[in-house]
């Protein structure tokens, strides 16, 4: 009975190898993409790049062990569920007021360790930030939230709580 059950799982496993989702791999350039409004130097560029692309943007550089199912499932609903709320490679398209509220909570996610994820970072060492990173990144997302269009009253006191931390 235990042979059957073994049998049954193996051929399962073999058979939603074939059951594969769509990749969110897109060739660029990316026409609303976050540097096309705002300026990205090299090194928040590179950071950006290393630490948030693959769940934020239309382009996901997979690793190996993607291509086994159900992996492959679970790393798509991450990146789906990124995109969803953060997608630089689509930010051009935002609103001033989804702009800047993205922006606020880059910096609140960054700045209390949130993100990048540590389900990401326990396999990507390289995606965790540093304390440099971690200023870069929220300096950039000031100077980014200084050049879009004044917020209305309610907003602008959010704004100024936010960068009070």
């Amino acid at each position: 009975m235990i042979k059957k059950i073994l049998y049954v799982l193996i051929a399962a496993l073999v058979i939603i190898q074939f059951i594969r989702p769509k990749q969110n791999v897109s060739a660029g350039p990316f026409t609303n993409d976050v540097s096309t409004k705002f300026a990205v130097n090299d090194n928040v560029a590179s950071i950006l790049k290393q630490s948030c692309y693959d769940c934020h943007s239309n382009n996901t550089v997979y690793p190996w062990y993607a291509n086994v199912q159900p992996v492959t499932w679970w790393l798509q609903d991450h990146v789906n569920e990124g995109k969803k709320e953060l997608n630089f490679s689509e930010f051009a398209t935002y609103t001033a007021k989804r702009q800047r509220k993205k922006f606020n909570e880059i910096m609140d996610e960054v700045k209390e360790g949130k993100m990048p994820l540590p389900s990401y970072t326990w396999i990507h060492k390289k995606a965790i930030l540093t304390a440099e990173q971690k200023a870069a990144l929220y300096k950039w997302c000031e100077e980014s939230l200084a050049i879009l269009p004044p917020a209305e009253p309610s907003q602008q006191s959010d704004n100024n709580k936010t960068s009070a931390k």
